[in-house]
């Protein structure tokens, strides 16, 4: 599905932020990201749509070379593949609504997109999203109204309005609390897994790739250094991947700070939506 072949990116000061990545990701697999800060997990998720452009290497999505194309081809190639950004990357005075159907832009032409005039069935389609993430009553608000939870969770529905093939996310989780970022992992891995959508999640939360997706990642310096499923993520392999650290110590006070002494059971019985 997804292909990697010897990427790398070397910036002019001959630092690589990338070095010689090999990886597939196959249709349907929800894969994690992990690794220390600068390890180079956002500039491979960038390389891949060429939001940053590799300096060398190749990258297939189903069998087509995306590092080849032509500028015409390549806006062609970005409907097939979603992105969910760290910061949401929303249009704060526009609705909600507003906001999914700006993932369809690529798809209508500049007069329509402009006034906003969007086709009748990229409108329903808007809603059943938006239902389906838990937004469907808060359609006609504005961005700059939802809590942090609830724009993440547009960012999601404005992704999949586009029907992509390919389903990257940078930091979903980044600037949300404990509680909702399960919701918002849990979410987004459901919504893959139901249109068997090959995913890539940069995340930093070690637990949370845990706790949600079926196979990990681990970057160093531009590196994999282990690829796996998460319960092979034990203090050696975390060690390899982020430097030494007592993670017996670490693990401990992760789970105490995420369960708070309760099951997930409970947990999951008292989450609400956000």
């Amino acid at each position: 599905m997804l292909e990697l072949r010897q990427l790398v990116k070397q910036y002019p000061t001959g630092d690589r932020a990338l070095d010689g990545v090999d990886l597939r990701v196959p249709a349907g697999q929800v894969m994690a990201l992990i690794g220390p800060s600068g390890a180079g997990k956002s500039t491979l998720i960038r390389c891949i749509n060429r939001l940053v452009e590799p300096t060398s290497g190749e990258v297939f999505l189903k069998g087509e070379n995306i590092t080849r194309l032509g500028q015409r081809a390549l806006r062609r190639m970005r409907r097939r593949i979603g992105m969910i950004f760290q910061e949401y990357a929303l249009v704060e005075r526009l609705t909600v609504m507003e906001n999914v159907l700006s993932g369809r832009l690529g798809y209508v032409g500049f007069w329509r997109s402009w006034w906003r005039r969007f086709p009748p069935e990229d409108v329903a389609k808007a809603y059943r999203l938006l239902e389906r993430v838990g937004l469907a009553e808060s359609y006609d608000k504005r961005a700059d109204e939802l809590s942090g939870g609830q724009r993440q969770r547009v960012g999601i529905a404005r992704a999949l309005i586009q029907d992509p093939e390919l389903l990257l996310v940078d930091e979903p989780t980044a600037s949300l609390d404990p509680k909702t970022s399960r919701q918002v992992m849990r979410l987004l891995c459901e919504l893959c897994q139901e249109r068997g959508l090959a995913t890539i999640i940069n995340i930093h939360d070690v637990a949370l790739a845990r706790m949600f997706v079926e196979r990990v990642v681990g970057l160093r310096s531009g590196r994999i250094v282990f690829d796996g499923p998460p319960a092979d993520l034990d203090a050696e392999v975390l060690t390899t991947i982020y430097g030494e650290e007592d993670w017996t110590t670490t693990a401990s006070a992760e789970a105490r700070r995420r369960g708070n002494g309760g099951s997930a059971t409970d947990e999951e019985r008292l989450e609400g939506m956000v």
